[in-house]
């Protein structure tokens, strides 16, 4: 079994793309300027969000926060998207999400200008991926695609499994994996899929983004597979200093054994999906997708 190292990776590409930043600054060119918008004070999006300023540091890239509380009305974010797309200093912008419940999160998303879209959630970056167009992909998925590929694992011609059905992993993943590129059979599974056990152990590849802690058992995965384990709950622990500790979508001890490939949590698709958002804000700046 060989554990997959999300954490080398991405400090890998971190290299790749501060490299890159530099010969860009060298040529007198501006660095990629990214921004990411925090409403309120939910404790995992302020973590993420900092994590955020502190990638774009250590690539050598501009950032910039904004924050609102949690009262802000609807037109008032909305407003900040519109005055986002239109400052021409900024590459690509995020709106971290979860939003409070008065305030639509799809028209919120949809607001966003494609162009500077680098979390890839807008319907339109989401068609253009669908029918193979150059597009922002969605950070989770690019990621585990670049982990597939630096590990040299096959995939032409092998049955890919996504279980987990969510706009921002399960179905672009489905997708993504299907493309000429990967050439896996890919299955889509969910909590209703009848036969869900046996349908995962045809699996060579398990993609895991169901969001419920562990629920991937041992009897649920063949001898060999590779399992991508995207589950990230806080759970409550007396083994921490903290008090939690972060679960996986797959019982690890159990699952790992099977495995030729797995990824651990943390530190596996976790610093990938940072990585990625860097790697998108990059490709904005340098207007590869949208020439």
């Amino acid at each position: 079994m060989i554990l997959i190292d999300g954490k080398k990776i991405s400090a890998e590409m971190k290299q790749e793309i501060a490299a890159e930043v530099a010969i860009m600054k060298e040529n007198g060119e501006k660095a990629p300027h990214l921004a990411a918008v925090l409403v309120g004070h939910d404790g995992g999006s302020e973590t993420y969000v900092a994590y955020k300023i502190k990638d774009c540091e250590a690539v050598g890239f501009k950032s910039s926060l904004i924050r609102y509380e949690e009262d802000v009305t609807e037109d008032e974010l909305l407003a900040k998207v519109h005055e986002l797309n239109n400052d021409e200093d900024l590459d690509g912008f995020i709106v971290q999400l979860p939003l409070p419940k008065h305030i639509s999160e799809q028209k919120v998303i949809e607001a966003i200008d494609p162009k500077k879209d680098v979390d890839g959630f807008h319907p339109i970056n989401v068609g253009r991926m669908v029918i193979g167009l150059p597009s922002f992909v969605s950070a989770t998925p690019f990621g585990i695609v670049e982990l597939l590929k630096r590990y040299n694992i096959e995939t032409s011609g092998k049955n890919c499994v996504v279980l987990g059905r969510s706009n921002i992993v399960g179905r672009p993943m489905s997708v993504l994996m299907s493309q000429k590129a990967i050439n896996a059979t890919v299955t889509v599974a969910h909590s209703r899929t009848k036969d869900l056990e046996e349908v995962c152990r045809n699996a060579d590849i398990l993609i895991v983004a169901m969001g419920v802690p562990e629920f991937v058992k041992g009897n649920m995965v063949k001898e060999g597979a590779v399992v991508i384990d995207v589950g990230t709950t806080r759970v409550k622990s007396d083994k921490t200093k903290s008090g939690f500790k972060l679960k996986g979508d797959v019982l690890f001890e159990e699952v790992a054994e099977k495995c030729s490939y797995i990824t651990p949590v943390p530190g596996g698709v976790g610093p990938m999906t940072r990585v990625s958002l860097l790697y998108n804000t990059l490709l904005a700046s340098k207007k590869t997708i949208y020439k």
